[in-house]
């Protein structure tokens, strides 16, 4: 992807007709595409230069409290138990890599956008659900990474990221929380009642704001797929897509509650990760147990 800036016009470009006429008709209609923070630019900047200077990277991240508070907790993980304890950064810098600690970063910033003056706790509770599934999305890459070739930072970008567009529609639209029943912690958006009653899709609108972004291309195809695997074919972002919707699974699991779209998909899911349905309940408990116990709330 080039390192200049990624208009929105020209990612509406790359978009089939529908899809495009559904972006264009809903930013005419006030949906707005969130800016990088401040942080995360100058980070970029700093990454492009032949020669990278960790300490000064350290600096850059450590301007933002909030955001590295966030960082220790992410790497508290125990996909990176090899590595812990973290006393700084740089340390984290070093020891998880440069570029892995972006990923991070990036995601932790989307998180951390956005002002709903209505619906705040369903807002809060979207995006401690998308931590949760980030989280789980790096565990499931970490314990199957010689099979997907997948590493726990990227399975964790692709986790915040891919139903960022919920928010944006949810500040577009005052009445989208009511209607597509957004007040539990485990409820899923349906695309098809999403269609019909607001003509628009949350995975299209998620694809512009990681492009925008500038995430790596096979993650911003898995957040425009993420509901349909089968599309995908032998594309490099359905492995991506196989860890999200396991670990959105895993997540019902421990929320107790039903996971509508599992028996649709597990199908295409579970071979695409090298597992199948009699292996698939040891595993979950390998993943909640390093879950439930590792350091991240």
């Amino acid at each position: 992807m080039s390192s200049k800036a990624t208009s929105v016009f020209d990612i509406t470009k790359e978009l089939g007709a529908e899809d495009a006429g559904r972006v264009k008709r809903l930013l005419e209609g006030g949906v707005r595409i969130p800016a990088q923070p401040r942080v995360v630019e100058e980070l970029r900047k700093y990454m492009t230069r032949s020669e990278l200077d960790v300490r000064l990277l350290a600096r850059v991240i450590n301007q933002d409290p909030g955001l590295t508070a966030m960082l220790f907790k992410v790497v508290g993980n125990s996909a990176y138990r090899q590595h812990q304890p973290f006393n700084s950064v740089e340390e984290i810098l070093h020891a998880v890599g440069v570029r892995q600690t972006f990923n991070i970063v990036q995601a932790i910033s989307l998180a951390g956008l956005g002002d709903i003056k209505k619906n705040r706790q369903v807002y809060e509770a979207f995006w401690a659900r998308s931590h949760a599934v980030g989280q789980l999305a790096m565990l499931i890459a970490d314990e199957r990474i010689a099979v997907c070739n997948i590493f726990p930072d990227q399975a964790y970008l692709a986790g915040i990221f891919h139903d960022c567009g919920v928010p944006l529609l949810m500040q577009r639209f005052p009445v989208y929380c009511n209607e597509m029943r957004l007040g539990g912690a485990s409820v899923c958006v349906d695309l098809a009642e999403e269609d019909r009653k607001f003509n628009t899709d949350h995975c299209v609108v998620g694809y512009l704001v990681a492009r925008h972004w500038r995430l790596p291309e096979f993650i911003c195809d898995a957040i425009r797929y993420h509901h349909a695997i089968g599309e995908l074919g032998q594309h490099e972002a359905r492995t991506m897509v196989a860890i999200i919707q396991l670990a959105i699974d895993i997540y019902f699991r421990d929320q107790r509650a039903a996971n509508p779209e599992w028996d649709d998909l597990k199908g295409e899911v579970l071979p695409e990760l090298g597992l199948n349905e009699d292996a698939l309940p040891e595993f979950v408990d390998i993943v909640l147990e390093r879950f439930t116990c590792g350091a991240v709330a």
